[in-house]
């Protein structure tokens, strides 16, 4: 938890920097509202127990509660946060991060703007985040459904085919090409010729310079969905280069994104140096997805949206796997208050109720007449930087031993002047 909070402090200072606000809303929601939104993972969406009156699930991920949120609320635009659990049936695999319950964390602009400007500053806020968080080198992988969707009309895939080839085309950062293209003959009954062209396509990567090829291309140019597409990622990229972040990202037709909703933009950071220990996939992930909001708006009103979730477990596993525990302090305090001799608990009460009150985070042994040894030995091993000693000459004097546990040095400080000498020593 102590690594999680540094974590998702830098998260949220982030966020904040780039203008949003945060929002909450219920661990359950109807299961209607999530009914029909995630493609084949639905079968992976926890339903509550039938108890009588509503149909409920839980959460599943945050973008559509927040979509049913604007439109219950009419929002038409928003930049918002939103740090929250979230629940799937999958198979855990807890070295990889993946969970049943584990943590998103979502940012998101809603809200009629002009092309790529807001996708842009999406992209703009994952290339700050794991540069922040410094796990090693990452590629920022973009695509978009349009190219997606152009691209499968123009290698021959029937229309009702286009999200379930898109879901296994998906599957390629796991699987080896010959492995998706037979799913997509044998058990999607696609045929072999269609899978060699989408094969061709899906191998290509590049950045800008792919977009403009692609333009030209004489079988993607004839479809109209594929040239908007290219269109944006150039002026995407256009952006990018103005916010000094294209050195880590990447067009690339393989990335599909499973889930139903995106309809524009998409993009998937991963981790590229992953170390042998921790293989953990993609760390953020996200896209436009213009058409949700309408979805529960009674007159379909549409809210164009495009956001991004940071993967914060997978974060999670990576930073755990290579904090050292002995480094890694649970605690906050600054001073253990402490005596040397017996008899002075409620000496030791007295002054650790002034520093409480002077906000200074203090913690006392819960004995009568505690040792000193075991007092020091406590703050060693808790990592509490100093120690406030009383014993009788001290209090004589009005002074207190103030001790600083890793040097042992000691020096005798007045009483009145403790506070501000510890908020010195430790609020550096």
């Amino acid at each position: 938890m102590a690594i999680r909070e540094k974590v998702f402090n830098t998260i949220i200072r982030c966020f904040k920097r780039h203008g949003a606000e945060t929002i909450d809303t219920p661990v359950f929601e109807l299961k209607e509202t999530l009914t029909g939104k995630y493609g084949e993972d639905s079968k992976l969406i926890y339903d509550l127990k039938d108890q009588g009156g509503e149909l409920l699930s839980l959460r599943y991920d945050l973008t559509v509660p927040f979509a049913r949120y604007l439109a219950m609320n009419k929002i038409t635009n928003i930049k918002r946060y939103h740090i929250a659990k979230v629940y799937r049936r999958d198979n855990p695999a807890m070295t990889r991060g993946r969970y049943r319950e584990f943590y998103q964390c979502d940012f998101d602009i809603a809200g009629q703007y002009d092309a790529m400007i807001p996708d842009a500053e999406c992209l703009k806020i994952v290339h700050e985040i794991l540069n922040e968080l410094d796990l090693g080198d990452f590629r920022i992988k973009v695509n978009d459904r349009r190219i997606l969707d152009g691209m499968f009309a123009v290698c021959g895939v029937p229309d009702d085919k286009f999200r379930t080839i898109c879901s296994t085309v998906d599957k390629l950062d796991k699987m080896s090409w010959e492995d998706v293209k037979k799913e997509m003959v044998n058990e999607k009954g696609l045929s072999e010729e269609a899978a060699d062209q989408i094969g061709e396509y899906v191998s290509m990567q590049g950045g800008m310079d792919l977009a403009e090829r692609l333009l030209q291309d004489h079988k993607m140019s004839q479809s109209k969905q594929a040239c908007a597409g290219l269109s944006d990622i150039k002026l995407l990229f256009k952006y990018l280069q103005l916010f000094h972040v294209t050195d880590k990202v990447v067009f690339d037709l393989s990335l599909a994104r499973g889930l139903d909703y995106y309809t524009g933009v998409i993009y998937e950071a991963v981790l590229t140096q992953a170390e042998e220990s921790v293989s953990v996939g993609s760390v953020a992930g996200g896209g436009r997805y213009d058409g949700l909001v309408g979805m529960f708006d009674p007159k379909g009103r549409r809210v164009p949206c495009v956001g991004v979730s940071i993967g914060i477990e997978r974060i999670f596993s990576i930073m755990e796997q290579k904090a050292s525990p002995q480094k890694v302090r649970t605690t906050e305090v600054q001073i253990m208050v402490a005596s040397a001799q017996k008899n002075l608990l409620e000496e030791r009460l007295q002054l650790i109720s002034e520093l409480w009150n002077a906000g200074i985070k203090a913690e006392l042994m819960y004995k009568k007449n505690p040792k000193l040894l075991s007092q020091l030995q406590y703050c060693e091993e808790a990592g509490i930087p100093l120690v406030a000693i009383l014993g009788e000459q001290e209090l004589k004097d009005g002074v207190v031993k103030l001790r600083v546990v890793a040097t042992r040095e000691e020096v005798d400080i007045s009483r009145a002047d403790l506070i501000s000498e510890i908020k010195r020593r430790t609020e550096a």
